[in-house]
């Protein structure tokens, strides 16, 4: 039997979640999901030019530049609206009070906005001089968008709005530059050139009437996408700053790097959480996709995985610049491609938490009410600190709803370890609570309980076809529970497995159970144990006869030789002898011959098998001998294993014996 133990982990700043669950032989160790759990959902687009979250609706917001679209979907990617008719559609942005999302219609010069609440276009504004708009962000109620060549902003604040080009001054812009905001940082607009080896960067003030250029400076290029953090002092950009592989952030005074967040090749996407936390994203086919980090921390927190839904080696590829986060940190949301060309909205719950390792170790077996020591270990790429306190809760047989046990603290290397002496048997579970993701990990003690004595009677008895035969199990002493249940499995696939009887022993130990014997049947008892006494289980086998039947025809007569009824036939009439028996599919019945010889003794003269219709019937024409004075004797059997099954018990059917005259 098993013991259950659980154990919750708290701690002010940053406890941790862990589950522990005794329940296989052998330790194992994985991650348990908390609130919600992260998902994945097919997308009905084409292509992907942008991606906004709406976090007071709970929206996310995808444009497709390709048919010219802009798909609405709830946080699990549920398709909850779509606004067509937009050619080129790419950049997205929320307004401050979530009321609208603008999209830049790139093919038509032109910004839309749409209502959140209904998902309806409630504006359409032109950009008359702006060729190819496609990058948007809010900036104090502004909206800014990039166009080839040159940088605008939208005013839709007053009676008319107001637009006006050629804002990003300082820079010969190529294409439409990135931009970067954030609503926590106002007065402060980034951009970036998308592609070349080279690019040029800048941060304008953008409080006044007019954009002031702040700095600006050529470095390193290939861009995918740009972000500026929460308090306005960095600009993060994504791919190679000369260094490797990474997501450097400079600083918005003069551009200087200040620092590198590395990663795997090749960054695509970043995006940065109100609260500074970082979401890197790279188009990794072998390697993880999106990458968390803390503000100043290089080694991320906790990394993401894309599975492979194509036909290719590598895995689901992260399309460059589709990550975002909700707006209260609690999601990032991502879109993948595979080699179909299928997309994937992918949300990941709680990315900011990291995730602990834990492991535990405790003996296999331990004796009933003695102390036992479990030991474990928990580490985190976030370190714990010593002292860590870890409840314990105890659920066994006896306390379903869980005993608790007293409290152990982590030392500073994250081991633990406590004592228990379980009364009884049962499943040992540590679980935990925290603001650590959650790991979890499982182990087996073996509590050692009674033995139990539990019997059947009528293993192998034989029976006829149809008989009613009551087995009884006896149940020998236990500690509390006297249920045993007893179970009939016919042979054949056809037959299923069938609960004869459940209840409590009588006052001998004894239950009993009847079975119509039409099959070979193996008969179970079952004591499923209690608190002291073990489980136990006791088989039985019985065996059942067909039922066979067969008659005579094309005699002339029949007659007594001796005291044995003979049929007399011509010596040139066939005998034909009708056999019926139980049916089963693919049965045949074996038919055979003897001969009475010289010596007064029968002789067998041959046997053959003959298929049975569904009926169950079988007849057999035997070609006569053509002479008289000849004696015979012929049967029909079902033979286990040779009839072409094994479901019933071998049986002869009696002999039909001839006589052959002139």
């Amino acid at each position: 039997m098993h013991a259950v133990l659980s154990a919750r982990t708290r701690r002010i700043s940053t406890a941790t979640a862990l589950a522990v669950l005794f329940s296989s032989v052998a330790l194992t160790v994985g991650t348990a999901g908390t609130v919600a759990a992260d998902s994945a959902k097919e997308l009905p687009v084409s292509a992907v030019g942008d991606i906004v979250v709406d976090g007071a609706h709970q929206r996310v917001y995808v444009s497709d530049p390709l048919v010219g679209k802009i798909v609405v979907t709830d946080y699990a990617g549920k398709v909850e609206g779509t606004l067509a008719g937009l050619p080129g559609v790419s950049g997205l942005t929320l307004s401050a009070d979530s009321g609208q999302v603008f999209a830049a219609v790139t093919d038509k010069n032109r910004i839309v906005s749409v209502e959140t609440a209904t998902y309806t276009q409630t504006a359409s504004y032109d950009l008359t001089g702006a060729k190819g708009p496609a990058t948007l962000e809010t900036v104090d109620g502004k909206v800014w968008f990039g166009y080839e060549g040159g940088i605008g902003s939208l005013d839709t604040s007053g009676t008319e709005p107001v637009v006006k080009l050629a804002q990003g001054t300082g820079v010969d812009w190529e294409g439409a530059p990135l931009l970067g905001a954030d609503p926590k940082a106002p007065g402060v607009l980034v951009a970036g050139e998308k592609a070349g080896t080279w690019a040029d960067v800048a941060v304008y003030d953008v409080a006044g009437a007019e954009p002031a250029l702040r700095t600006t400076k050529t470095l390193t290029g290939n861009f995918k996408d740009l972000d500026l953090t929460p308090d306005g002092e960095q600009v993060l950009t994504t791919w190679d700053d000369g260094y490797g592989y990474a997501f450097p952030a400079y600083s918005t005074k003069d551009l200087t790097q200040e620092t590198r967040y590395p990663t795997d090749p090749y960054p695509n996407a970043v995006a940065i959480a109100p609260d500074g936390t970082i979401a890197g994203g790279s188009m990794s086919w072998y390697e993880p996709d999106v990458h968390i980090y803390r503000p100043g921390v290089k080694v991320p927190v906790r990394e993401y995985d894309f599975p492979n839904t194509g036909n290719t080696s590598g895995a689901d590829e992260l399309v460059p610049a589709a990550l975002a986060w909700a707006p209260d940190a609690s999601r990032v949301f991502a879109v993948s491609v595979n080699s179909y060309g299928t997309f994937t909205l992918r949300t990941m719950v709680e990315p900011g938490k990291s995730l602990p390792a834990l492991t535990l170790n405790a003996p296999e077996k331990a004796p009933r009410a003695k102390p036992l020591t479990v030991t474990g270990e928990l580490t985190d790429t976030v370190p714990l600190p010593a002292g860590t306190p870890v409840t314990i809760t105890r659920t066994d047989v006896e306390a379903p709803s869980g005993k608790a046990l007293p409290a152990v603290k982590t030392k500073a290397d994250g081991s633990f370890s406590f004592t228990d002496s379980p009364p009884a048997g049962g499943k040992a579970t540590y679980a935990g609570d925290a603001t650590h993701a959650a790991a979890s990990a499982s182990d087996t003690i073996e509590v050692a309980r009674s033995k139990t004595t539990l019997t059947l009677d009528k293993n192998g008895k034989v029976y006829g076809y149809g008989a009613d035969v009551s087995f009884t199990a006896h149940l020998g002493k236990t500690y509390k529970n006297r249920t045993v249940e007893i179970w009939a499995d016919p042979y054949g696939a056809d037959k299923p497995k069938k609960l004869l009887k459940k209840g409590a022993v009588n006052s001998h130990g004894d239950l009993r159970a009847t079975v119509d014997m039409k099959r070979d049947t193996k008969v179970t008892a079952v004591f499923s144990g209690d608190a002291r006494s073990a489980s136990a289980k006791a088989t039985s086998t019985a065996y059942a006869k067909v039922r066979i039947s067969s008659a005579v025809s094309k005699h002339y007569k029949t007659g007594k030789i001796g005291s044995t009824k003979y049929h007399y036939f011509h010596k040139n009439t066939d005998p034909v002898l009708a056999t019926k028996m139980t049916y089963y599919k693919g049965r045949k019945q074996r038919f055979e011959i003897e001969v009475y010889g010289a010596d007064r003794k029968w002789h067998a003269a041959g046997s053959q098998y003959f298929g049975l219709a569904p009926d169950g019937t079988s007849p057999v024409r035997l070609e006569a001998p053509g002479e008289s004075g000849i004696r015979a004797r012929i049967r029909s059997s079902y033979v286990n294993g040779s009839s072409g099954d094994n479901v019933n018990a071998t049986t002869h059917g009696g002999w039909k014996y001839l006589n052959f005259t002139r």
